[in-house]
This record gives structure tokens, C-alpha cells and sequence, in this order.
């Protein structure tokens, strides 16, 4: 007879992966990639290195799925920003700004994800983490675009240019220091996202408009204050 797992045992095994991926983001988030062993994430999640073992295979598949899995969640949360945006200028401004406050909120997992080097090869990983979002900005300016809120461009290669932007001035060696700091962090995110706005065509006037507005939601707000 087929041994068929019942649906108590996929639950609690997929709650055992759930458990190692939370330990591995905590561990980036502390002390970047390089905390990111197997034996240390194996005492954060409460189960033998042999376990971590089983569900990833070596160290290079548990910081690539971190990556992936971090990457859906920035993913989800500037889909979710965009799609309640009252028109396309609105979900661009939404987007970025998103972009930029998950940045902040943890900037050593985010420097992690990016760019920190590691000595495994993610390569591929961070590749497809930055081309899901890439995409999804390109998306929203595409939008604007063809409601007539921007001017034509090459929309692929403004959302990357925006997305390199955003992750330079935030996270990037020459990033300003002390934006753990609310205040500090709010005029960051509101100074990278009027530039994003102004560089693909949005008039200044309405730029600016389209800041404050993102500034004044309750998302926004709440992902701030708790990046404080």
C-alpha cells in the first residue's frame, strides 16, 4: 500500500519549513546573511540541524528560499498598496512608496536580500526577487501612461532605473544614517518617492500632492511608526 500523507502531517510539516524560514529571516534581519548558519537557525526554530537539513538541502537553498519569500512578501504588500489607490498616478506613488518603506522598516535584511555578499551563490534568486518587482512598478507607470498621466517611455527600463534608485539612496553604501528614526525615515520615504514621480513625468505640483496623499494613509503611517 502507497503511504499518503494525511493532512495533519502536511500541515505540521509545512509549519516546520514555516518555523526555519521565520528563524532564517530573524537571523538576517540581526546580523545580515552571514548569521544566516544552519546549526544557529536550527535553535531559533526549535529543531535539530538534521531537520533543516531535510527541508533544505544546503545553505545556499535556505538563503535562496529567504530571498524568494521575503521578495512575495514585498511583492504582495505593493500589489495590495497599488490595487486600493483611487486611480494609476495614485497606485505609482502607492507602489514606490511601499518599495521604499519595506526598505527601511528592516534595512539589514533588505541590504541581505540585495546585495551583502554571501559565500553561497544566490545570484539567480536576488535576479528574480528584483525582476518581480521591477516588473510590477513597470506595470504601474505603464497604467499611468496609458491614461494619459505620463508622458510615452520605456517603461521596463524607468521602473529599473526607479527600483536601483530607490535601493542606492536607502540602503546603499552611501545611504544616510540614523533612518531608524520615524521622522527621519518618513522624509526619506517621502524625498525618494517625489523624486520616482518627478523622474518618470509626474508635474511637480501633483508629485507632490500624490507624496502627502501616501503619507496621510493608515498603512503607511503604521508601517513607519513600527519601523520606529
Amino acid at each position: 500500500m502507497v503511504y499518503r500523507r494525511t493532512h495533519q502531517v502536511v500541515k505540521r510539516l509545512a509549519a516546520r519549513r514555516s518555523a526555519i524560514l521565520a528563524a532564517a529571516r530573524e537571523a538576517a534581519a540581526e546580523g545580515g546573511m552571514a548569521a544566516v548558519q544552519i546549526a544557529p537557525v536550527a535553535v531559533r526554530a526549535n529543531v535539530a540541524a538534521g531537520t533543516v537539513y531535510r527541508y533544505f538541502p544546503s545553505k545556499a537553498e535556505l538563503i535562496s528560499e529567504l530571498i524568494s519569500e521575503v521578495s512575495r512578501d514585498e511583492l504582495a504588500a505593493i500589489r495590495r498598496a497599488a490595487d486600493a489607490a483611487p486611480g494609476p498616478s495614485s497606485a505609482l506613488a502607492a507602489a514606490v512608496t511601499t518599495v521604499a518603506v519595506h526598505t527601511l522598516s528592516q534595512r539589514r535584511l533588505a541590504w541581505g536580500i540585495l546585495a551583502e555578499p554571501v559565500d553561497v551563490d544566490v545570484s539567480a534568486s536576488r535576479l528574480a526577487s528584483r525582476r518581480e518587482i521591477a516588473g510590477e512598478i513597470a506595470a504601474r507607470i505603464d497604467a499611468a501612461v496609458r491614461a494619459g498621466h505620463l508622458p510615452a517611455q520605456d517603461t521596463a527600463l524607468a521602473a529599473t532605473a526607479l527600483l536601483g534608485a530607490l535601493h542606492e539612496a536607502l540602503v546603499g553604501p552611501l545611504a544616510p544614517d540614523n533612518l531608524e528614526d520615524p521622522a527621519k525615515m518618513r522624509d526619506a520615504v517621502q524625498t525618494v518617492t517625489l523624486l520616482a514621480l518627478r523622474a518618470v513625468g509626474v508635474m511637480d505640483a501633483r508629485a507632490r500632492g500624490l507624496v502627502v496623499q501616501q503619507t496621510l494613509l493608515p498603512t503607511t503611517k503604521a508601517l513607519v511608526g513600527a519601523a520606529g
